[in-house]
């Protein structure tokens, strides 16, 4: 009879390189044998760019030139390919971004890119704790939390349930944040959720679960990403 391996956990020692300092609210992709971390806070927001290389078990710094971001936490990441999009996040205590970085992988390049405002609303407002996923050539964003204070040392937290879209262009860039009229009734606004594309049967969909509002949440919800129609159930 076949043996079923169970999956096992087990700490990686004999790491070496530049090792990132400890920290949370920070993203990462995987990109062939690379994992790139980035952001996060400890004491202040981590800015570097760290990568591990899962074959040689060592960490290094790459090179990166361009456009680079300032060092943000509780932010979006998606990697599609060699190249890495990151929006919004906080980039010191209180002040919260809206910006859209881009890194080319290959070239450790990295690009602040500018989409154009959707035709029918704003561009999203700087966030935190924000969903961020790649769904074809789009990234959906949804809710997360603002910070309504004028004083940059107060906080006044607003929950988000707002939802775009960001059209990207083929290998760089980004066209437009575009507002999807859906249809059904929304989630409720929220923070530090979790989403993720599934499309295996039929069309596509985006499943949100979970967050904060002041309280704790446990449920979820489906948007259905079908070419013709947008509609949450």
């Amino acid at each position: 009879s076949l043996k079923v391996e169970e999956p096992q956990w087990r700490k990686v020692h004999s790491v070496t390189g530049v090792i990132p300092r400890s920290r949370h609210g920070h993203r990462a992709a995987a990109i062939r044998e690379l994992i790139l971390v980035f952001g996060g806070g400890n004491e202040g927001i981590a800015e570097d760019l760290h990568v591990y290389n899962t074959v040689s078990k060592q960490w290094f710094l790459p090179a990166v030139r361009g456009d680079i971001p300032p060092g943000c936490a509780a932010h979006g990441l998606v990697c599609e390919g060699t190249r890495v999009l990151i929006f919004g996040g906080m980039v010191e205590y209180g002040r919260y971004t809206n910006s859209v970085y881009e890194l080319q992988a290959s070239r450790w390049l990295w690009k602040k890119l500018k989409p154009r405002a959707p035709r029918n609303g704003a561009a999203p407002c700087p966030r935190i704790g924000h969903s961020f996923t790649l769904v074809g050539n789009k990234c959906y964003l949804f809710g997360g939390m603002a910070n309504d204070s004028e004083d940059p040392n107060g906080n006044v937290p607003r929950y988000l349930d707002d939802l775009y879209e960001l059209e990207l262009q083929t290998l760089s860039g980004a066209r437009a944040w575009n507002i999807p009229e859906a249809k059904g009734s929304a989630p409720p606004a929220r923070e530090s959720h979790t989403a993720v594309a599934y499309s295996g049967l039929g069309s596509p969909k985006l499943y949100i679960f979970g967050g904060m509002q002041g309280n704790r949440l446990n449920d979820i919800w489906q948007l259905d990403l079908a070419p013709s129609v947008t509609k949450i159930t």
